[in-house]
């Protein structure tokens, strides 16, 4: 092979392997068929497709297995060999729909349980993994990020043992604060925004959107989601406004100080198709102020777009504001478990992130660049040039 194939044709570190953790497959078994399809399309176009074992497979998903001892206690079990592989473990620490029995009563699976589940995998493939690999969409802990009094440092701890486990990438998306990553400075950590794919199921589920500063505003719903809004209103050209949160900081309720307000800074959104974008949904009761606060100052329609849509209390509040006409549409990725009850939702829209994840992993398992995936300023641009194309043609002018 030439230097100039080589660099066309990068080698894989390593023969690529995916374990998932319980509750995980239907990502996993996702990302192992895209990534089956697109190898299986370079037949007879890549020398790697012939000449390097393991290269082209029917799955690269190794089946692991979680029992667990009468006391809850467990372990993990691989069912084949993993040694000398690029193995990537891809896991969603939020599904609580998996359970497990303790001295005979149901438990659900905590994020806690997940992340120990973590462990014992790279445990099992310690000492045979070429390389190691974490996909954590939703950051282990990542809302505790920092601390501001005598209280525990959790996303950091996490990470600084994934490290000396000898974790080589840790992957996630959309982490609460990236900054947390400053705790493993040694270690690989990307993190990837779905501001691509929001935009694309906002554009096929509502065709008839405006995006000009006229008809079209981004909002951020606090200071800390003010950078997704920042990039997002740049790169469509349209206006931004923030809300941020009057906290009453002389209690604590559920672990945090409760919300006395949302102030409002930006231009007035009279008329205007309005896009709430943040990383999560807990409750979702901070989510459902801001959109009475906007739909309040007069704005046309409302739609919510988070990464994580977690609604740990339920979608009966959501329901609620929906048939009150506080939004348009809620739009959330795959990234991690959704109640079937919120998939019947008509409001609700789903931004597929799985071949997202499968791009990322044969670009990692070739030791590429992440760059280019990660930046989708580009696709952006060519989706909002198409748009434009469309509406002159409709008008035209072509």
């Amino acid at each position: 092979m030439t230097t100039s194939e080589s660099i066309k044709q990068p080698v894989p570190v390593a023969p690529l392997k995916i374990i998932y953790l319980n509750g995980s497959q239907e990502m996993a078994k996702a990302v192992d068929n895209n990534i089956v399809k697109s190898r299986n399309s370079l037949k007879g176009s890549n020398i790697l497709a012939s000449t390097f074992p393991g290269y082209i497979e029917p799955t690269y998903i190794v089946g692991a297995n979680y029992p667990r001892y009468g006391t809850g206690e467990g372990l993990v079990t691989l069912d084949d060999s993993i040694r000398g592989s690029d193995l990537f473990i891809i896991g969603d620490v939020t599904n609580y729909s998996v359970t497990y029995k303790v001295c005979g009563r149901i438990n659900h699976m905590s994020p806690d349980n997940y992340f120990q589940d973590l462990k014992r995998v790279i445990s099992a493939a310690s000492g045979h993994a070429h390389r190691i690999n974490v996909i954590l969409p939703f950051l282990y802990e990542s809302r505790q990020h920092r601390r501001s009094g005598r209280e525990s440092l959790d996303c950091a701890i996490a990470l600084r043992e994934l490290a000396d486990y000898g974790v080589s990438n840790i992957i996630t998306f959309d982490a609460h604060d990236p900054r947390v990553s400053d705790a493993i400075p040694l270690v690989s950590f990307d993190n990837f925004m779905p501001t691509y794919q929001f935009l694309k199921a906002l554009i096929m589920s509502v065709p008839d959107l405006e995006f000009d500063k006229e008809h079209f505003m981004i909002i951020a719903p606090d200071e800390g989601a003010t950078d997704r809004a920042v990039y997002f209103s740049n790169v469509l050209g349209a206006d931004m406004g923030m809300f941020y949160k009057r906290r009453d900081y002389s209690k604590i309720v559920n672990g945090k100080n409760p919300i006395v307000a949302h102030e409002f800074l930006g231009d007035t959104v009279e008329g205007k198709d309005c896009v709430i974008i943040d990383d999560m949904i807990a409750s979702g009761g901070s989510m459902l102020d801001v959109c009475s606060q906007i739909k309040s100052r007069g704005a046309k329609r409302v739609f919510i777009c988070t990464t994580f849509g977690l609604f740990t209390e339920g979608l009966k509040k959501f329901d609620k504001f929906y048939e009150e006409g506080f939004f348009t549409k809620l739009i959330t990725t795959n990234l991690t478990y959704r109640p079937p009850e919120l998939l019947k939702r008509e409001y609700y829209v789903q931004a597929n992130m799985f071949n997202y994840m499968a791009n990322i992993i044969n670009t990692l398992n070739h030791d590429q660049s992440i760059v280019p995936v990660k930046n989708t300023t580009e696709k952006i641009t060519s989706i909002l040039a198409e748009i434009a194309e469309e509406d002159h043609k409709k008008q035209g002018f072509l």
